[in-house]
């Protein structure tokens, strides 16, 4: 993780961070949080805890994003207090909705100049905010009228980040359950890491392609990182820590328990492995789940070669 964070974040970059509720690669977070990284345009649907563990420690100036709390457990105490006090900085928010947000990225990862959406009719957002405007239809309708529709423009991060559960070591990347829109995300970066529960072999991902929601060809670091997603969940690996949600709003209401936070938890720890070890054997107990297997699935394969199989064969007609 140091690696991967070290070579393709930067000061000033645009930084997309995606996972929704399930598979949030918060240790990436923390790593960027640990080297210092400054001025970071964060583009993320859901603005939620790692959000404002990134604003405390200093990384955000801009937040691109359509969705602000701590996962319908509370409040995010630094994100409020920059959006409504400007304090200890202001924070540039530009707020759209998630379709908005869904439609930014595929014209990103389509290389699109925009993409055309229905949904800001009757909403108050276009009033205030200047990234959606209107285009006239060069096509007519059925009544030969020509329609003003709503477009969005396109997201191309510097790097986008995701959680999976597992990839090959080229990059392969496989994911279940709550998918989100981390290959669309991932396909507007100019640079991609996934962070992954485990690497596995080549065999294990050809087994179940239709898995691989990301290729290899869109990635350019995989980081195998167990536990990640901590406090959010990575299906089949481990279970969202709702004590810790719960936990949040005490914790970011005030800025010295929360800066005391941030050097306990992230500076006091040299990595995830260490963040997570001192989470301790407890919490990580509850944090286990166990196996709830999906099943098996036949390809099929021919037994033995068709007759005349290569051979030249007559037109039957």
């Amino acid at each position: 993780m140091r690696e991967a964070i070290a070579r393709y974040v930067h000061d000033g970059d645009v930084v997309a961070i995606e996972g929704f509720t399930h598979a949030i690669p918060t240790a990436a977070g923390h790593e960027i949080i640990r080297q210092g990284r400054k001025n970071l345009t964060l583009v993320r649907m859901t603005a939620d805890i790692v959000v404002d563990q990134m604003l405390a420690g200093g990384c955000i100036s801009t937040l691109v994003s359509s969705f602000v709390g701590n996962s319908s457990a509370g409040s995010l105490g630094e994100l409020r207090r920059r959006v409504e006090r400007s304090d200890p900085a202001p924070l540039d928010y530009q707020e759209y909705s998630h379709y908005g947000m869904i439609c930014r990225y595929l014209a990103g990862a389509q290389r699109l100049p925009f993409y055309p959406l229905r949904s800001y009719f009757g909403s108050d957002l276009p009033r205030i905010q200047d990234g959606m405007r209107k285009v006239t239809s060069p096509f007519p309708d059925e009544k030969g009228l020509y329609e003003e529709i709503y477009v969005v423009p396109p997201i191309n991060p510097d790097v986008t980040i995701v959680h999976a559960q597992r990839a090959d070591r080229s990059g392969n990347t496989q994911m279940w359950g709550l998918t989100g829109i981390q290959t669309e995300a991932v396909f507007a970066a100019k640079h991609a890491i996934v962070v992954v529960e485990e690497i596995v072999d080549d065999d294990v991902i050809r087994a179940d392609p239709n898995r691989t929601v990301i290729p290899a060809l869109a990635v350019d670091a995989v980081v195998e990182c167990p536990g990640a997603t901590h406090p959010s969940f990575s299906q089949g690996y481990s279970d969202r820590d709702n004590d810790f949600y719960r936990s949040w709003s005490g914790i970011s209401a005030d800025p010295v328990t929360l800066s005391n936070w941030l050097d306990e938890w992230i500076y006091g720890t040299d990595d995830h492995a260490e963040y997570l070890a001192k989470l301790g054997d407890v919490t990580l107990a509850r944090l286990r789940v166990g196996e709830a297997l999906s099943g098996r699935v036949n390809y099929g394969t021919r037994l033995e070669p068709a007759d005349g199989a290569g051979e030249n064969t007559k037109d039957p007609r």
